[in-house]
């Protein structure tokens, strides 16, 4: 080679040479700057210098002689890997790391992308530096976006450049045993922060679930799968319902039906009947509604490979860890509920199933199991996809464990300890999920007479006294229907009826103030509604026992069920709240159980309405002992 074949050539354009005497001359240029820099030939050092300039970080405008020098020179470094040395030729390796793919064409992508497999392949030299360079091109860099939005041409390559790097990195993955742990790692630390803007932060997201796949997913696919929900539930927990701006305040809670998004002409709201909901300038609103798209599209494809239920024990064992005991949650759960509707017959009973296991087993800490009987009757109620029969199997379960408690406080005495909150939320489940299914399960015979034997007239008469704790809506609804449908007896209902007649209980939501957390009240968010509007039951959907008889009462205290006021702090100035107080450490104000938070806007807006008062202000888990 020497003198003959110089690489100068092959930068100024007169050269005609080979593949293969392009590589040969690359990797002379490499072998002969191998040594101490006092040592190396002068016109050695020219020839790697202007190789070094040939793999310019900056590729951007480069004529087409420029590209086509550039993709030999790569396909050449791609052959003499082995002569690379990041001790002699650390200039070149910065260049070649801080090249950004977003600006190469299509063939220069393909020649670079695979002298980064190779490079990762390297033993113990290189992998960490490829694989940060790969996650690092999941999103744009800076100067491809226009005030903080992303140029148009650049949705264009998005996928086409996020299919390549998720299969350089499954390459590399496959090649190097240590990758996916080492990977793992730089995804953690590379994760998108609260404040980058929603488009990069969606791009990152997209490329990072493209990796959830066959063998790679396999490797790393549950803990790419976690740092996403743990982003979703970071930017949920920072959206407050202060940020949520509402109009027609005067609008009784549960008049307030949040399901036409296209009502009226009004493209922009989120309500019905005026009722409109905005995101007072709380990006996180519109961050988290472009996440949850790429989560619910990464669900479906789950689903069409066939691949959802391995997915969804995965997201189960993340939601019992990110999400269940996260009670200022208002949006993320609901991937749980989309991908619940992709496959209602395995993975929407099993999550009815995994949620009502939590609430009975006593093993179970106080606080999941309060969260989970919250989950299940809220589920229960709004999952259209849910067959009538197996809520019906749920909810038997639920009244079992009900009468089990009911048994064994009778034996110990019903004032040995006065927080029975498991079960009184229980009882509010059961009565919830009744007040949404109890018609349609009265047209089927077997299942009605299922339902008929349930001991429900023990429970609710029961010396605790559910009633009176429940919320006044749920139990009078219930009352409401059940009486309709026969489901007691005359007897019964007058024994019912004086259970229930207590001003405090009308007033306050019950002596003991039960409030609960509705997860899965009507979703909020705009762009990401299509995936849950399909399989979600509003309450103006819901046939009653009632509804041939009158329509339109105006009394139907439950038409208040789809509110987001729905768990608003319902009591007047004058009375006072013990927020501070601490029943063995697991009493839980109402800003960290409800999804609306107490002395909010909406507590002025309810209080200072004609409809009164609707929801009590604090939750306390049960510190009673479980059975």
């Amino acid at each position: 080679m020497g003198a003959d074949l110089r690489y100068d050539d092959m930068e100024s354009g007169a050269w005609r040479f080979s593949d293969a005497t392009a590589f040969r001359m690359v990797e002379h240029v490499l072998q002969s700057v191998r040594m101490d820099p006092n040592l190396v030939d002068p016109n050695d050092k020219a020839q790697y210098d202007i190789l070094v300039g040939i793999v310019d970080k900056n590729t951007r405008r480069k004529s087409s002689d420029d590209v086509a020098l550039l993709v030999t020179t790569l396909k050449a470094l791609s052959e003499a890997v082995s002569k690379i040395d990041i001790m002699y030729h650390h200039s070149l390796l910065n260049n070649i790391f801080s090249i950004c793919i977003w600006h190469l064409q299509r063939d220069t992508m393909d020649a670079f992308l695979d002298l980064i497999t190779r490079l990762a392949a390297v033993a113990d030299q290189y992998l960490r530096e490829c694989l940060q360079m790969l996650v690092n091109n999941f999103i744009p860099p800076g100067p491809l976006t226009v005030q903080n939005k992303l140029h148009p041409w650049i949705f264009s390559r998005k996928k086409d450049i996020h299919f390549r790097l998720c299969e350089s990195l499954k390459t590399i993955s496959d090649t190097v045993p240590l990758a996916p742990m080492m990977l793992r790692d730089i995804i953690d630390r590379s994760m998108p922060k609260l404040f980058e803007n929603e488009d990069k932060m969606v791009c990152f997201v997209e490329c990072m679930l493209g990796l959830d796949t066959d063998r790679m997913g396999d490797l790393i696919g549950a803990i790419l799968l976690a740092k996403v929900v743990e982003l979703l539930t970071e930017l949920d927990v920072h959206i407050t319902w202060e940020d949520i701006l509402q109009e027609e305040h005067n609008i009784g809670i549960f008049d307030m039906e949040l399901e036409d998004l296209d009502g009226d002409g009004d493209e922009d709201g989120l309500g019905q009947a005026g009722t409109k909901v905005l995101f007072g300038g709380n990006g996180c609103a519109d961050k988290l509604d472009g996440l949850m798209v790429v989560v619910c599209e990464h669900l479906m494809s789950c689903a069409e490979r066939g691949h959802l239920p391995k997915e969804f024990e995965i997201l189960k064992t993340i939601f019992r860890a990110s999400i269940l005991r996260v009670h200022r949650s208002k949006f993320a759960q609901f991937i749980m509920f989309y991908a619940c509707s992709l496959d209602p017959d395995f993975c929407g009973l099993q999550f009815a199933v995994f949620l009502t296991d939590i609430v009975t087993n006593k093993e179970e800490d106080p606080i999941s199991r309060m969260s989970a009987v919250s989950y299940v009757g809220s589920y229960l109620s709004r999952a259209r996809f849910i067959s009538v029969d197996n809520v019906v199997t749920i909810l038997q379960r639920l009244v079992d464990w009900c009468v089990e408690y009911c048994d064994f406080q009778n034996s110990r005495g019903t004032a040995a300890n006065p927080n029975h909150q498991i079960f009184y939320a229980t009882c509010q489940a059961v009565m919830y999920i009744l007040c949404f299914r109890l018609r349609s399960i009265m047209d089927y015979p077997k299942l009605k007479l299922d339902l008929f034997h349930m001991p429900f007239g023990f429970i609710l008469t029961h010396p605790l006294e559910p009633l009176k704790v429940c919320l006044p809506s749920i139990v009078n609804e219930f009352l409401r229907q059940a009486k309709d449908a026969g489901l007691f007896t005359t007897l019964m209902y007058s024994t019912l009826d004086d259970a229930i007649e207590s001003d405090l209980s009308r007033t306050f939501g019950g002596i003991g103030r039960l409030d609960m957390f509705f997860p899965f009240d009507p979703y909020l968010l705009k762009k990401s509604d299509r995936y849950i509007r399909p399989n979600f039951e509003f309450w103006s959907m819901v046939k009653t026992t009632y509804s041939d008889d009158n329509e339109d009462d105006e009394d139907d205290e439950l038409e208040d069920l789809d509110a987001p006021g729905m768990n608003v702090g319902s009591l007047d100035d004058h009375v006072e709240i013990d927020m501070n107080s601490d029943d063995d450490g697991l009493e839980y104000s109402m800003n960290k159980m409800s999804i609306t938070p107490y002395r909010s806007f909406l507590h002025t807006m309810v209080t200072d309405s004609d409809g009164g008062p609707s929801m009590p202000a604090r939750i306390r888990p049960s510190v009673s002992p479980p059975v």
